[in-house]
């Protein structure tokens, strides 16, 4: 292992089936360093850092970590030598508190108020507020990103390896957690940071590694490197969002009509939505955009039926395909195969359905193309959810909604980890349905997101929908966002 390196990792091979994950990586990282590694979706990052953490058994190659320069076998052990994991997804039980969930990931034992006391100074030590009796599901998303930072940094980590961390954050909050990341990282721990932002890991990086199809094709200073230059090595040629000229939106049948709608928020702790008034047609993109926890989350899933609605009136015609944000928990169940959740999230009229018995060779063969079509990686369609990386369960998400070809599309932050190419492929596939006649309706905390994909664009503030000015920019977008000149 190279002299005081915090983790380094040598000629590591992962394979699944006839899928090569990761195929000879190495990785260095120094204390007080702040690595980021990109990628496309299914590159191997995050197999990478599970390898790292002891969660993957390597086929192939070392993994030393820490000063004592060990290859942990477990993520317990990966604790003991001064890792600290940040998941994808978040990990906490949501019926229990922060400080029970932080006590159970550090694997603390003992006395009650030892405990509290132990909790409240991984807190302070994590310079990142948190209400420790607060019940995790109650927690907005930015507090349940701290909630998962603080549990990998409260066995005293060293090495911190977070993955996708701001990809469910506002820009405000995003910038407050990579100014913490630079604190920790000044402080002497070692980060490793997934992300598919490239802006982002130019910004916060000391040195990048980029990854396409499981081997490292870039390794060098960030500050040698450019944006372009990152993007070439990611995905081989420059993307353009999407090939087709937009142009006014072919306005059709209404489809979705609310009107003063009132929705509860989903904790019960108020309203999340107050006399929200819009239309959606079939042929247009409706973007809804604002901070995390403004009400677009309630908003949306009253449209898709997934919750009721207080008061007001909401019509909605034809079939609703839906689109979470949270893949892993909503949109797929992880442990079955990909044509078991296809067929779960389809309904009765499905080509494979016949006098309600399921023709499961039909349902693979669709399977099958639809894995074709979008470019999935993955061995096969009896391949489970699980093994897939999370950029690839969101194509196979998208994949069976679409599939559906339902008159109303509503899609919650639909590009969530995913990688620009990706990204841009999400787009062009929500246009192309409305372009099919369908009324899609998105909601993202990402403004570039909206303006990228949208016919017209709504804000949603303090539970307010608010109409965007024609003509209006970026600048005058993002402060409705934080209400200024909101009703």
């Amino acid at each position: 292992m190279s002299a005081g390196a915090a983790l380094q990792l040598r000629g590591i091979v992962k394979r699944y089936g006839r899928v090569a994950a990761l195929s000879g990586v190495d990785l260095t990282v120094a204390p007080g360093e702040i690595h980021a590694i990109l990628g496309e979706n299914g590159a191997g990052k995050t197999t990478l850092m599970h390898v790292a953490y002891g969660l993957v058994r390597p086929d192939a190659g070392s993994v030393s970590l820490g000063a004592e320069a060990r290859s942990p076998r477990s993520p317990r052990d990966a604790r003991r030598l001064g890792a600290g994991l940040v998941h994808q997804h978040f990990t906490s039980i949501p019926s229990l508190t922060v400080a029970d969930n932080i006590v159970l990931a550090a694997g603390w034992r003992g006395a009650a108020s030892t405990l509290r006391r132990s909790v409240t100074q991984a807190v302070a030590r994590s310079r990142l507020p948190l209400d420790v009796d607060a019940m995790a599901g109650a927690l907005p998303v930015a507090s349940r990103q701290r909630l998962e930072i603080v549990k990998a940094l409260a066995g005293d980590a060293r090495l911190l390896l977070l993955d996708e961390p701001t990809a469910v954050l506002g820009p405000a909050e995003a910038e407050e957690l990579l100014a913490q990341l630079r604190a920790y990282a000044a402080g002497g721990t070692a980060i490793v940071l997934i992300t598919h932002k490239l802006d982002e890991a130019l910004a916060i990086a000391h040195r990048v590694t980029v990854l396409r199809r499981g081997a490292v094709v870039l390794e060098g200073a960030a500050t040698d490197l450019t944006g372009s230059m990152l993007a070439t090595a990611m995905i081989g040629a420059g993307v353009a969002p999407d090939s087709t000229v937009r142009s006014a939106p072919n306005r059709g049948v209404v489809r979705v009509m609310v009107t003063a709608l009132d929705v509860e928020r989903e904790d019960r702790r108020g309203p999340a939505v107050r006399g929200a008034t819009l239309s959606v047609a079939g042929g247009e993109v409706v973007g809804v955009v604002g901070v995390e926890g403004s009400g677009q989350r309630e908003l949306l899933r009253a449209v898709a039926g997934r919750i009721a609605y207080r008061a007001g009136t909401l019509v909605v015609t034809g079939t609703v395909g839906f689109i979470p944000e949270d893949r892993t928990t909503e949109g797929l169940i992880p442990a079955m195969s990909l044509t078991q959740n296809l067929v779960l999230g389809s309904g009765a009229d499905a080509d494979w359905m016949a006098a309600g018995r399921i023709a499961w060779p039909a349902a693979r063969r669709r399977m099958a193309e639809l894995l074709e079509q979008y470019g999935i990686r993955v061995e096969g369609p009896d391949a489970a959810a699980a093994t897939l990386s999370g950029g690839n369960q969101q194509k196979v998400v998208i994949a069976r909604e679409l599939d559906r070809r339902p008159a109303v599309l509503v899609a919650e932050n639909p590009t969530r980890g995913l990688d620009i190419r990706a990204a841009a492929e999400v787009h062009h596939r929500l246009r192309a349905a409305a372009r099919d006649g369908a009324a899609v309706l998105v909601a993202s905390t990402d403004l570039d997101e909206v303006l990228a994909v949208a016919d017209r664009a709504v804000v949603m503030a303090g539970g307010r929908l608010i109409d965007v000015p024609a003509g209006a920019g970026r600048a005058a977008i993002g402060a409705l966002m934080l209400g200024a000149g909101a009703p």
